[in-house]
């Protein structure tokens, strides 16, 4: 378990990577934020978190699969990894920030850019619903014409 890195994954590299080429930018693993979430966007007041299906226990996965050693220890760790997760996800939410969770079987070649693209519009949607109405602002009163007379 020593060679398993909690950084710089390849899943991880793999979002960084399309974010940063799509004009996205980002800080990584920010320390002031609860669970030092991967990828932070303050632009969109966005955490990102991708995951690896094996340790946060992606249901439904065939990646997730519990070994038949020591048993009792993988489903407990597990365990506490899924509530970790939800309380830090609650803990961001309470301060107001979004969170997206990133699955490491949706990073797989046949998937990728689908999984790519609904991130990208999915962040441009939570953009415009914050910023969008900020932007395109419809003045209440009525403004005359410089050809019109009162």
């Amino acid at each position: 378990m020593a060679a398993i890195h909690g950084k710089d994954t390849k899943p991880e590299m793999v979002v960084r990577r399309w974010l940063w080429r799509h004009g996205y930018r980002y800080r990584l693993n920010h320390p002031r934020l609860p669970g030092r979430p991967d990828i932070v966007m303050r632009k969109y007041k966005t955490c990102i978190f991708v995951n690896g299906c094996f340790w946060h226990g992606h249901e439904g996965c065939r990646f997730y699969t519990i070994p038949k050693t020591n048993r009792e220890f993988w489903v407990e760790k597990v365990e506490r990894n899924r509530e970790r997760d939800l309380r830090v996800r609650n803990k961001l939410t309470m301060m107001g920030w979004r969170c997206i969770t990133i699955w490491e079987c949706e990073l797989k070649p046949k998937l990728r850019e689908k999984t790519l693209e609904s991130l990208a519009y999915t962040l441009n949607k939570m953009y415009l619903k914050d910023y969008g109405a900020k932007l395109y602002e419809i003045p209440d009163q009525e403004q005359l014409l410089a050809a019109e007379t009162e």
